[in-house]
């Protein structure tokens, strides 16, 4: 008898926790064969990566490697990239693996399936603005983090040896969403640490941070209360924020505004905005729209093949209202949830469930300066500001409740041990 194949391409934090779910539910039991695909070999949850940059967060402690939590939960996992898709056949076709030479290790292959499900997440979108695929970094992968601090510790590097009054380095941050807002707080509290470890010439002086949105105001997707706090926060930084600035062209040494006024800087990090990976678009003749996002029915079923789910950041998912389900890490859970029981649905011939999302609120951390974020749901009619200490504990437990998902409540408590042990075992910025 052959079991059904389900096979989840992208381990980010949806397509982790629904495989993690299959892979209990049917893997283990032998009711179904589960396979993750994804191009990395370890999971990191994506809202970290600003930390991962400046070096507060040392990755290698919260990675999780696909194989041994495949082992454990009971779902295969393979190293690739998807290429395309044969949907006459079913098969998924993964571009060959080369090695950093660019020698093949693994050819092109096929690899079957009954169920798929395309969990890819996003990317950072430059709207082809000239000059910043060459000049700015960008914050989609633990690899261009890692970027990111390597360039970082070379200017404090600088810094250190020259020790000047003009010994500075010039950040700059295109895109004033989440991830620019938390960068530009990380920055100053990676620069108060890194005083403490063999760079006594460097202090907050020394950097200048601007923060470019093209919008009339920062975090547009939040409340304007929100808005006001961490606006406040980030003058207290000495943060220079530009509003209604659009950039129009990045060179090495600065981005050009609209404007024509020439922002000089050090390390350019473009955060404007996202899309899906540009080989999705209209992939296999599944509907996509202008960002590459793949349209999706109330199942989470793509338009144009009922096999083939779709969740996370590549969704586009037109709510009763109108409004798109904005692209969170909540609303790729969410989706986790709802796609895990709308398969057992399909293998067990019941009805679906139509996906609702949720709205649990938002919260932004500055760092140890300051968190601020807005409750929704039963807890407040509307929604309820909060700040201080009880922001900081929600905002954590978001990343919690994240490894509770994979890991279950046991594991997740050895986690949260070791990684207190740890802050006496280990310095508070990693520095290489």
């Amino acid at each position: 008898m052959n079991i059904p194949k389900i096979v989840v391409v992208g381990g980010g934090a949806g397509g982790l926790e629904l495989v993690t779910k299959l892979g209990n539910r049917l893997g283990k039991k032998g009711r179904a064969e589960v396979t993750l695909i994804d191009r990395n070999t370890t999971h990191l949850w994506k809202p970290l990566l600003h930390e991962i940059a400046v070096g507060t967060m040392d990755e290698g402690l919260d990675a999780v490697s696909y194989r041994a939590h495949a082992k454990v939960h009971g779902f295969l996992f393979r190293v690739g990239t998807l290429a395309d898709l044969d949907r006459e056949n079913r098969e998924v076709i993964l571009a060959p693996v080369v090695d950093e030479d660019g020698n093949e290790i693994l050819p092109s292959n096929r690899l079957p399936y009954d169920y798929l499900v395309l969990a890819i997440g996003s990317v950072s979108n430059d709207f082809n603005t000239p000059g910043v695929r060459e000049h700015c970094l960008f914050l989609d992968s633990a690899a261009q983090a890692h970027k990111f601090r390597r360039k970082l510790l070379n200017k404090f590097l600088r810094i250190q040896r020259i020790a000047g009054e003009d010994a500075h380095v010039r950040v700059a941050i295109v895109g004033a969403g989440a991830t620019g807002v938390e960068l530009s707080a990380e920055l100053h509290q990676a620069v108060h640490e890194i005083h403490n470890y063999g760079f006594p010439a460097v202090n907050n002086e020394h950097l200048d941070v601007t923060l470019i949105e093209a919008g009339p105001r920062i975090l547009p997707a939040l409340p304007q209360r929100i808005c006001n706090a961490v606006v406040e926060e980030l003058d207290k930084l000495g943060v220079d924020l530009h509003t209604d600035t659009k950039v129009v062209m990045a060179a090495k040494d600065g981005l050009t505004t609209e404007g024509g006024h020439f922002i000089r800087s050090d390390l350019m990090v473009w955060a404007a905005g996202i899309k899906a990976p540009d080989f999705l678009a209209n992939i296999a003749g599944l509907e996509t729209n202008r960002a590459n996002q793949l349209l999706v029915n109330d199942f989470l079923q793509t338009t144009r093949d009922s096999s083939i789910f779709a969740i996370g950041d590549c969704v586009q998912f037109i709510q009763k209202d109108g409004s798109r389900v904005p692209p969170r890490a909540q609303s790729a859970h969410q989706m986790a949830s709802t796609c895990y029981k709308n398969i057992l649905a399909q293998l067990t011939k019941k009805p679906m469930r139509i996906y609702r999302y949720t709205d649990h609120g938002s919260l932004i951390s500055l760092a140890r300066y300051s968190t601020v974020g807005s409750l929704m749901g039963n807890l407040h009619r509307g929604s309820m500001f909060i700040e201080g200490h009880l922001a900081r504990m929600v905002y954590i437990s978001l990343y919690r409740m994240h490894q509770i998902a994979i890991h279950g409540l046991f594991k997740t408590g050895l986690i949260m041990l070791a990684g207190r042990i740890n802050r006496f075992l280990r310095p508070r910025l990693k520095l290489h």
